[in-house]
């Protein structure tokens, strides 16, 4: 698959897009995954713009599919992939050369695998923010019977509002540049392991939505928390690199790379939400992504006159549950979930007009909240590019991997 720029936006005339997508994949049996290629091409050269010559490091939980990453991976402009877990990065170490776990881990066996394998050794870094990490690599495999193991830090980026309190994911306990300090010194104290970079992940930023007159409050406290982490990053990074000399300074998400790209201490961004447009990010101000994966349902049942049921449909995104983490349904328009039944795992009810002229066999076309979550629910995504299906893509899934 290759990812060129796109001059049109087919899927601002949703009919014409989504009954398009329906036409190319009529002969898939439902449910059926779609990437539209060109909305996935839009997307990605969407991001590089964003940046502005930043580098971008794909985030990887946010796509799960190795094709994509691989077509991604092929423009200037991206480098690297941020993992989500160990045993991830080192499926994909056999094949990419600069994977960065972004959490930290406690699977043993995969740092076993890690530490007897100088390839992978030199491929892949691990995430740390405290010293019993290192220690629970020191008592899988002892320092003098393994490779260097490359590390980075992990910078709490959440604000400390006096108004709002914490604000942000609770991710590192590293929040002050002396404790980013203390423990790049703990790490370059210690035998094999070798320091190689920070990150600070802007939750509050880059994963709140934040369009509306509604959304004041959060867009100033997005600015304000930009401002305060700017410098207490920037010292964080400057204290760090006393120590040691730091590869990469990755921050940042898909919803914030413009706040992200103005903090001069970083070198890299990471995104990956932003390929897919999953209809979270129809919520910012600064950038609205296309379509590019989207699900479809078949009509099943009809109970009453206004009521279509589709078999399946209880794809839930993680986080805090609430009505924003349900898919949406994106074709046909005026349909709407059962406030009581919602997405259900083997049946969703459609309630609206437009349920009257559904017949039993018909497809909805649905958006999930989240983007990589939408490939653990298949196999493979069709590929639709021009209105036509040109091939399909293994997902994770389909390549026989669950990772988390």
């Amino acid at each position: 698959m290759r990812l060129e720029r796109q001059r049109y936006a087919p899927w601002d005339d949703a009919e014409d897009w989504w009954t398009a997508l329906t036409a190319a994949t009529i002969d898939l049996d439902a449910p059926i995954g779609v990437l539209a290629v060109e909305a996935l091409a839009s997307n990605a050269y969407d991001l590089l713009d964003r940046a502005r010559g930043l580098p971008i490091r794909v985030a990887s939980k946010s796509v799960r599919v190795r094709g994509v990453l691989d077509a991604v991976l092929a423009l200037p402009g991206y480098r690297g992939i941020l993992a989500y877990t160990l045993a991830e990065a080192l499926w994909l170490a056999e094949t990419y050369d600069d994977v960065l776990v972004g959490y930290p881990t406690a699977d043993r066996g995969a740092l076993a695998r890690l530490a007897a394998d100088e390839r992978l050794a030199s491929r892949v870094t691990l995430m740390i923010d405290d010293v019993a990490q290192l220690d629970l690599v020191d008592a899988v495999v002892a320092p003098a019977r393994r490779a260097v193991l490359r590390v980075a830090l992990e910078l709490d980026a959440s604000y400390r509002s006096r108004l709002l309190g914490h604000v942000g994911v609770r991710r590192s306990p590293v929040f002050t540049p002396a404790a980013a300090e203390a423990l790049a010194e703990a790490v370059i104290a210690r035998r094999g392991f070798r320091l190689v970079g920070l990150m600070a992940y802007e939750a509050q930023i880059a994963g709140v939505t934040n369009a509306g007159p509604r959304k004041a409050a959060i867009r100033a406290m997005q600015r304000a928390s930009a401002r305060e982490l700017a410098e207490r990053r920037g010292e964080a990074v400057r204290r760090v690199r006393n120590v040691a000399d730091l590869e990469f300074v990755n921050g940042g998400g898909t919803g914030s790379i413009e706040s992200t790209h103005a903090d001069p201490s970083v070198t890299e961004v990471a995104a990956g939400s932003g390929l897919f447009g999953p209809h979270l990010f129809d919520g910012y101000t600064r950038f609205r992504p296309a379509p590019a994966a989207a699900f479809a349902l078949d009509v099943v049942r009809r109970p009453t006159a206004d009521v279509a049921t589709l078999l399946g449909g209880g794809w839930i995104a993680s986080g805090p549950p609430g009505p924003d983490r349900l898919p949406q349904v994106a074709w046909p328009p005026g349909l709407e979930l059962l406030a009581r039944e919602a997405a259900g795992e083997v049946q969703t009810p459609l309630r609206g007009e437009t349920a009257r002229d559904l017949a039993v066999g018909d497809r909805v076309w649905l958006r999930h909240t989240k983007a990589g979550e939408l490939s653990e629910h298949l196999d493979a995504f069709a590929l639709v590019q021009g209105g036509e299906l040109v091939g399909s893509m293994p997902t994770y899934r389909g390549e026989g991997k669950v990772f988390l």
